[in-house]
């Protein structure tokens, strides 16, 4: 796969430390070629609270970042390809193979979520028919990606999931009484009920089974996907090996 070309969009601030770094190591693995691009061609920087778990107290080993990840996202630091980022504006679809969105939920990444230009990309993406894939509040940029053709998301059609409603007010309430709305990127809104109204029928949103233990190598099937013809989506940091091992079948198909 060393002819294989990846976009990853990032914002300056925010990004989930497991959502970026493990698809980078497993897609590195299968030599994949991996642009970074941030809003201004600066060097990203992930969510510090889930990297170093400051400030989430007791609850610190069942929100932080496990420590694969973290160990994944410190040699992602150290990478050429980290370190030298395009702009948003500095790239085109035609010249990728597959577009990869990760999420993230302080509120440095609204930045990245509201990007117009990258909404049109991930729209050339879908009128190209190349793989893309996104996590947990990343799936809210195809929702919001308006193809002008239709004047619908790109996913209107689509089977997908997203970061669950449960989930994303679970971590809010458990942690508001010291955080505040960290945990809610939009507090107007959930990142669920954001992403059905995207679609033709709240029944092609798939919650799947209750997320609980994150999954790894060694247990897949923990982790939670939804493959819809070029669109490949997720929910949380505890699907990501399943998810990112997908998005490399999805490369070579």
């Amino acid at each position: 796969m060393h002819n294989k070309k990846v976009l990853i969009p990032l914002p300056r601030y925010g990004c989930d430390p497991s959502e970026v770094a493990i698809p980078w190591l497993l897609l590195k693995e299968q030599q994949v070629e991996m642009t970074f691009i941030t809003p201004d061609g600066k060097v990203a920087t992930a969510d510090d609270i889930m990297l170093t778990g400051k400030s989430l107290g007791l609850l610190k080993p069942l929100l932080q970042a496990r420590q694969d990840a973290i160990n994944a996202y410190r040699q992602l630091e150290k990478s050429a390809e980290f370190n030298k980022p395009l702009s948003y504006t500095d790239v085109k679809a035609s010249d990728f193979d597959g577009l990869l969105l990760p999420g993230g939920h302080d509120k440095g990444v609204k930045e990245y979520l509201e990007s117009e230009v990258l909404q049109r990309l991930v729209v050339d993406f879908f009128n190209e028919n190349k793989p893309v894939a996104a996590v947990c509040h990343g799936v809210l940029i195809p929702a919001r990606s308006i193809d002008p053709k239709s004047q619908k998301s790109v996913i209107y059609n689509y089977q997908c999931t997203g970061l669950l409603k449960r989930q994303e007010l679970m971590a809010f309430q458990l942690t508001r009484l010291w955080l505040d709305d960290y945990y809610l990127t939009y507090p107007e809104t959930t990142t669920e009920d954001e992403l059905v109204a995207a679609l033709a029928s709240k029944t092609q949103f798939v919650a799947g089974s209750l997320p609980i233990a994150r999954d790894d190598l060694q247990h897949l099937s923990r982790g939670f996907i939804v493959k819809d013809r070029n669109y490949l989506s997720a929910r949380w940091p505890g699907d990501i090996y399943n998810f990112s091992l997908k998005f490399i079948d999805m490369l070579t198909d």
